[in-house]
This record gives C-alpha cells, sequence and structure tokens, in this order.
C-alpha cells in the first residue's frame, strides 16, 4: 500500500501545475514578451529594451541560434520580498488596482515557462549594484529539487547585459529568459522582426505619446556592445489616424485614415459595473481617398501593412490586447476601415479579459449572439442581464462597419470611373481591333473567343479573379482587375508576377480572356516596363520624366537589338519561319495601333 504523506493533501502538486502552465494560452512569444513589458510600464519605466542574445552553431555551416532574452526597463524596480513574490503565480501587488494593467499575480512566471525553462531576475530600487536576484527553474520545480521561489540575493547584473544596455538606471528590472524551448523563432532576427509589428501596435499609445520607448536589439554573446539589429520600436496604429508611425510611405508621418463620419475620432461610452460609471472609448476611421487612389492600392506597401492589421482593436488600460476577428470577413478591403475600443480594467469581468491579456473573449461571444439572431431583428437585452451595456455597444460597433463597408464602395466605384479610360486604352484598342478582324474574318476564332462570347459574365469574372489570385496578385486588386475587365469587355489583362522562365512574359488563356504576364524578374521589365507604368509613387518632376523616357528609350533600342540577333543566329527554314512570324507580329501591332479605342 502506497503510504500517503501530508504533501499530498495539497489542492495542487506543485511539479506537475508548473509543467502543465506551460501551455497557457500566449500565442508567440511576441505576446508573452508583452507581459513583461506591462510589468516594466506599470513600474513607471520610460525605456524597456528587448535584448536578445545569439550563440554562434557550427553544423555545416556556421550560423546565429537565440540562446537568451532579456526585457530591461528602468521603472521602480522591487525590493527583495517583492521579486520573490512577482515569481509567484498568482500573488500580484496591483489586484485591487482598478486601473493597473496587470492585476491578475500571473504575468512575469506565467508567460516566461511559456518560452523557456529558466526565468531569471535582477531588480534594484538605488543602485544597480545592490541588485537582487532570484529565479525560477523548471527542471529543478520537476525534479523536486525545489518548489519555492529561492531566497533573493545580492547579485551583480552580469556584465553581458550591461554592455548590451542602452542604459542601466538608478532603479530597474532585468528579466531573463534561458533554456529556451518554446519559442518558434530560433534566430534574434527572426524574434525582432515579427515581435516589432505586433509591439508596435500593443503599445502603440505610449510610444506616440513619447511616454515609453521600446529598444530592440540583437548581438552575439561574445560582443554585446556590437548589436544588429538596434532600433526603436515605432508605433503601429490599426486605425491609421496616428502620425509618425511604421506605415510605409506616403503614410508614415501623416495618417491614412481619417475619422468615419460625425466620430470626430472618438465616442465616449459609459459603462456601469458595481455602481459606478466608466468611460469606454470607441473610435472609427475610413481609408482616405489618397490611400485607395490606385486601382490596386492592396499591392502597394501601405495596402500589406493594413492587410496584418484587420479587425477590431481591443484596448485596455492604454495596451492593445488583440484584434477581435468576430466583425470581420474574407474580403480584403476590410483592411481598409479601423475600430478601437478601450476600456478601464475595472471592466475586466464585463468585457471577459483572460488572465494572461490575450483577449476580451464576451465581444466575440456577444457578437456571435446578436449574429444568431440576425433573422428575429435586434432585441434589447433583458435588464437584468449584466451585459446588456455590451450588448448596446456590439451593436452599434456592427451597424458602423455596415455603413463603413458602403462608403467603400463608393470609393471603389468613384476610382473606377476615374481610371478606366486612362489605365485601360492599350487594352481597349487591342479589344477592338481583335474583333473587328474576327468580324471580317481576318483572324480564326480560338477557343478563348468563344468563351469571350458564350461564358456568362459572372462566371467569367469568378474564374479570372480566381486565376490571378493564383498568380500572386492581392485578392482585393484580383477583384477590381477582374471587375474593370468584364465591365469593359476587354480581351486582354495585364498582370506583373516573376516568372520562372527567362521569357519577358508569357501568355495564358482564362475564361475569355488572354492574361499577358509581365516577368518582374526579366531586365526588360526594370528597363521598359516599370519605369512607363504609373504607380502613384513615382517622382513627376520635369526631370524624372525625362529620366523614365531616357530609360524606355534605350530599353526599346536593347530589345530590338536582342531579336535582331537572335534572327541573325538562325539558319535555313528556322531563318525565314522567324522572318515570317515577324512579319505577322508587325501586321498585328499595326492594327492594334491604327484602331483607336473608344475609352
Amino acid at each position: 500500500m502506497t503510504e500517503v504523506t501530508a504533501d499530498d493533501n495539497n489542492i495542487v502538486t506543485a511539479k506537475y501545475l508548473v509543467t502543465a502552465l506551460r501551455d497557457n494560452g500566449y500565442r508567440n512569444a511576441a505576446t508573452a514578451l508583452a507581459e513583461l513589458a506591462d510589468n516594466s510600464i506599470q513600474a513607471g519605466a520610460t525605456r524597456v529594451e528587448l535584448l536578445c542574445a545569439e550563440d554562434e552553431v557550427i553544423r555545416t555551416t556556421t550560423t546565429r541560434a537565440l540562446s537568451k532574452i532579456a526585457v530591461l526597463d528602468n521603472g521602480k524596480g522591487m525590493s527583495a520580498a517583492e521579486i520573490r513574490q512577482a515569481l509567484r503565480f498568482g500573488v500580484g501587488t496591483h489586484h485591487e488596482d482598478p486601473d493597473g494593467m496587470g492585476k491578475f499575480g500571473m504575468g512575469l512566471p506565467s508567460a516566461s515557462i511559456s518560452q523557456c525553462r529558466r526565468v531569471e531576475v535582477w531588480s534594484w530600487t538605488k543602485d544597480p549594484k545592490e541588485a537582487c536576484y532570484t529565479y525560477l527553474d523548471i527542471d529543478e520545480i520537476a525534479s523536486g529539487t525545489s518548489i519555492d521561489v529561492p531566497e533573493p540575493v545580492k547579485k551583480k547584473i552580469p556584465k553581458m547585459w550591461r554592455d548590451a544596455s542602452a542604459e542601466i538606471g538608478t532603479s530597474g528590472t532585468l528579466v531573463v529568459w534561458s533554456n529556451i524551448d518554446k519559442c518558434v523563432w530560433k534566430t534574434a532576427n527572426a524574434l525582432i522582426k515579427n515581435s516589432e509589428y505586433l509591439i508596435g501596435r500593443m503599445y502603440r499609445k505610449f510610444i506616440a505619446d513619447g511616454s515609453v520607448t521600446i529598444r530592440l536589439a540583437a548581438f552575439l554573446e561574445g560582443s554585446p556592445s556590437v548589436a544588429n539589429p538596434d532600433r526603436l520600436a515605432l508605433a503601429n496604429d490599426p486605425g491609421y489616424l496616428m502620425q509618425k508611425t511604421s506605415t510605409p510611405e506616403p503614410f508614415a508621418n501623416e495618417p491614412m485614415f481619417e475619422a468615419f463620419g460625425d466620430m470626430n475620432e472618438e465616442r465616449n461610452v459609459k459603462f456601469t459595473y458595481k455602481g459606478k460609471e466608466y468611460p469606454v472609448m470607441v473610435r472609427y476611421s475610413l481609408a482616405r481617398n489618397e490611400a485607395r487612389k490606385e486601382l490596386t492600392p492592396g499591392s502597394l506597401p501601405h495596402g500589406k501593412h493594413a492587410a496584418r492589421n484587420v479587425g477590431v482593436s481591443v484596448v485596455r488600460a492604454g495596451r492593445e490586447l488583440n484584434l477581435e476577428q468576430a466583425f470581420t470577413n474574407p474580403d480584403p478591403t476590410e483592411r481598409w476601415w479601423g475600430v478601437e475600443i478601450e476600456f478601464p480594467p475595472a471592466l475586466d469581468e464585463i468585457f471577459g479579459v483572460t488572465n494572461n491579456k490575450q483577449v476580451a473573449r464576451n465581444l466575440g461571444e456577444v457578437f456571435a449572439e446578436i449574429a444568431a439572431k440576425e433573422g428575429e431583428g435586434y432585441q434589447e437585452p433583458d435588464e437584468e442581464d449584466w451585459r446588456k451595456e455590451l450588448f448596446v455597444l456590439v451593436n452599434e460597433i456592427k451597424k458602423m462597419i455596415r455603413n463603413m463597408r458602403r462608403a467603400m464602395d463608393v470609393q471603389t466605384k468613384n476610382k473606377k470611373q476615374g481610371k478606366n479610360s486612362q489605365r485601360y486604352e492599350a487594352e481597349a484598342s487591342a479589344t477592338k481591333a481583335t474583333t473587328g478582324m474576327l468580324d471580317s474574318q481576318l483572324l480564326t476564332r480560338t477557343p478563348t473567343d468563344v468563351q469571350f462570347d458564350d461564358m456568362p459574365l459572372e462566371e467569367r469574372q469568378a474564374q479570372l479573379k480566381e486565376s490571378l489570385v493564383l498568380d500572386g496578385v492581392d485578392r482585393e486588386d484580383a477583384h477590381i482587375l477582374s471587375s474593370i475587365t468584364i465591365d469593359l469587355r476587354l480581351k486582354y489583362v495585364f498582370i506583373q508576377s516573376p516568372l520562372p522562365s527567362s521569357a519577358f512574359f508569357e501568355i495564358q488563356p482564362v475564361a475569355g480572356e488572354i492574361v499577358v504576364k509581365l516577368n518582374t524578374d526579366h531586365p526588360v521589365f526594370e528597363h521598359l516596363l516599370e519605369v512607363l507604368t504609373p504607380t502613384g509613387e513615382q517622382d513627376d518632376s520635369a526631370e524624372a520624366l525625362k529620366y523614365r523616357l531616357e530609360k524606355a528609350s534605350i530599353g526599346l533600342k536593347v530589345l530590338l537589338l536582342a531579336w535582331a540577333r537572335f534572327e541573325d543566329d538562325q539558319v535555313g527554314a528556322a531563318r525565314s519561319n522567324v522572318q515570317d512570324l515577324r512579319t505577322d507580329w508587325g501586321k498585328m501591332a499595326r492594327k492594334f495601333l491604327t484602331e483607336p479605342s473608344e475609352s
């Protein structure tokens, strides 16, 4: 019979619990690191540094591998008693703080063990030389060696971190992760690249108002003072109402969106909880016409940036929890509107904030409940339902998003009407010439012509759109391009795509259309096609236009010279065939160029 000891009656077994807590719902290392940054900011830090150390690993070649991750701040620091409590699960110092960013008492230990097997903490309140030190080690806990947080001791901050830091404050905290086994990003560059976008978004309000700077730096353990990359995180605003953000030009220093309707950037909604009123701020924004003036804005850098920021931004105590996807649909135009909800921690229960601050789950649940009853018409929730105000808020957001989608449809229609004749004159001329030659029986009717005449327009557009997407065209751009092509009854479509062959273009018949793929990897594209293709971002000064025309002229001459050499290399019947091809192509070009379009 197994003997039962007093320890066997504990409500939890520490060594098994800590192992189980490693899978605690953090989406990735960036969201886990955010817990540490939360602690830093709540401790009054004005500077937070994410420091990534690497080792050189010799396999077939010498590569660099992530070995340690540290978060250093200049906050107020912790005493020996506080540092020990900070590494205990559920023992926080902000449980009763209604405005505190972190109040669940889970952040530091929970976030750390989700990524590594050992976490060490140095903290000091007056002098970094007097730092207190302690740690948690998963292997020690699992083996039963220790289930307590070790008594803090005075221990000097290691030289590597002193050298790697921009500055060690008179007070502050250093958290170091080692034995990293759960982080999916295996190099410092990968960690910083993938974290920078998210960190900039989560802490955008602190970065934008200058209250906190967040440094991102990577280095080899043997050379901690030589960092690369080494930069400050830029604000990333999914509502695109901020200035000086990570949004690519031409919107890096000015807002890409504008406040929608009469919202004047935000609406203050009052929530009542436990007899007190709390403000909930809601901001609505829509892309400015300048952001979508091109027919395919999704393929431009600022469009690709917006594609990563789709959803309703849920902000708690100035820090974003997540982008709620319940309000969105798969349409790529969803990138062009923004909604932000900001609420205080006192309303955590109302919004359903999880203890790892990853999501406000009640927003999605209420949205789903309203959507399920959509056919019955909206019904006010029962007066006794504690979620009543949340229902009202979610329903308002749904209506506003619907209005923004309608406004985007108007934008798209205006954009198409204003650009068709200018952008599609070549395709229209070629289409008219082809139709005339078919009618005069100068051309043989091909299967492509049969599809063009006989296939239903909606089916043609759907097939063309999906084909363009498979060729790498952004889905929104493919939708616009396919709809314009069908609306104007064009037989030809140009796209730009890297091609695996050495040809500078390829053709592909699709749903009655001839898709001409311009090879962006071919020098002809750079020297001829690209310089003549308007993008809305090029410099249109006289000097720039002259340069572009000269470059295009050279490109065209070189293209003709390449044909001349190719033809001269042919012998016998092959030479005659190539000459005939040149003549036939010339006849077709003459017809296309002398047949004006009616655009």
